[in-house]
């Protein structure tokens, strides 16, 4: 089953939409019909270093100059994260 729901919906049923999503349901978020986001569970790592290694090989994505990306609990939880990646980048 999938679950879709406009932005005025996910924004009244937010915590119940978190939840769907941490039991492994994906939430499609719609703006007049259209996708414009999902709300999925982070728990699956792997699968989200498999989409930055994809980005990477594609030139869409290019690792910083140590060589090697952070994964996103490190990037979300060093204070100064952004500050560093914008640096990096020039």
């Amino acid at each position: 089953m999938k679950h879709s729901y406009s932005v005025a919906e996910a924004s009244a049923r937010l915590r119940e939409l978190v939840k769907l999503a941490s039991e492994g349901h994906e939430v499609a978020i719609t703006d007049d019909g259209r996708q414009i986001g999902k709300i999925v569970s982070t728990d699956d790592d792997a699968g989200l270093r498999e989409r930055i290694d994809a980005l990477v090989a594609a030139g869409i994505l290019s690792p910083p100059a140590s060589g090697t990306l952070p994964g996103p609990d490190q990037a979300v939880s060093r204070p100064g994260a952004l500050d560093r990646f914008l640096l990096e980048r020039g």
